[in-house]
């Protein structure tokens, strides 16, 4: 998941002020062991699959209605991390757009994964179409930024990927984001379907779990009721997404209790949770609500969700 990096600084500084909700510790406390355990969850899981199988054979179809054959095509990513996943999108965008020149607003907190994604664009003078703008600062303070300024500028793209669960009120922001749209744009978001093992530990452990300053636990199924409750009509997909959990069953494995700490979002779970949440995570997480044992493995539901949103009417 991208955006768990690329929103990790503004983790790091919140939890360091105290803004925690939970006796447990955050695992952003330890910046080498969420490396750790971030770089296993990519390891095992099929989660960047499953988003370039949807960049390349959905995401087209989806882009080619906007713009209304303009020059110049407006595209805001919010979270973009290292840049990886935008320059794939933004790839389909030119295949479908070939004659449009593309500004390209990049919002992005961490001042690493900026420069990492400067120095990824760097490298590829094929991007000549593109004019990047850098916008060190997270979501709410590009709006704020945006807002003050008095920008009239529309955009024909705007993707918001793995990052929502970062903001202190998703619906707020997706409505500010919307409105930012022009005729025929799309707001593009992905995050943890709402019945995937994610959605159901985050049903049934919310409190437990969930520091709601830092991360607000939300899934597609809570965007979709939101939406559905304001009258916004959109399209959504389902994005299949799977990872091996076995290890966190075996008491003391390294690569299960990184998994743990991953899952959970806290340092040294095994060790600091109470015993009756240790046994009722993971009795949960073996639970076929949120895995599949098969062939001595124990395959957790990592499914993600798209919806693709319209400017309002």
């Amino acid at each position: 998941m991208d955006a768990f990096c690329s929103y990790y600084d503004q983790l790091v500084i919140m939890s360091r002020i105290g803004i925690m909700g939970s006796p447990l510790k955050s695992l952003v406390h330890d910046d080498d062991r969420y490396q750790k355990s971030f770089h296993l969850f990519l390891e095992r899981s099929s989660e960047h699959q499953c988003m370039q199988d949807f960049i390349h054979n959905k995401l087209p179809d989806i882009l080619s209605s906007i713009g209304d054959g303009k020059s110049h095509l407006n595209v805001i990513g919010v979270g973009s991390g290292a840049g990886e996943i935008d320059l794939e999108l933004l790839n389909e965008l030119h295949k479908k757009h070939p004659e449009a020149m593309v500004d390209n607003e990049v919002v992005e907190p961490s001042s690493q994964q900026l420069h990492n994604y400067k120095v990824l664009v760097s490298q590829k003078p094929e991007l000549n179409y593109i004019k990047f703008t850098w916008n060190k600062m997270t979501a709410s303070e590009f709006e704020e930024h945006w807002k003050l300024r008095k920008v009239t500028k529309k955009a024909d793209f705007i993707h918001m990927i793995q990052m929502l669960y970062y903001v202190k009120d998703p619906g707020a922001t997706i409505s500010f984001f919307q409105s930012l749209l022009d005729t025929n744009g799309k707001l593009l978001i992905i995050l943890v379907s709402g019945e995937s093992g994610w959605g159901k530990l985050w049903l049934r452990y919310r409190k437990e779990l969930c520091n709601t300053d830092i991360s607000q636990c939300v899934t597609t199924g809570d965007i979709k009721s939101l939406l559905d409750s304001k009258g916004v009509s959109y399209q959504s997909f389902d994005l299949p997404s799977q990872m091996d959990i076995i290890e966190c069953f075996t008491e003391g494995d390294e690569k299960g209790e990184l998994l743990l700490d991953f899952l959970t979002e806290v340092l040294d779970f095994s060790k600091t949770a109470s015993p009756e949440l240790k046994a009722g995570v993971l009795e949960l997480l073996r639970h076929p609500d949120c895995s599949v044992e098969t062939e001595g493995k124990v395959v957790f539901n990592n499914n993600l969700g798209v919806i693709v949103i319209n400017k309002p009417t």
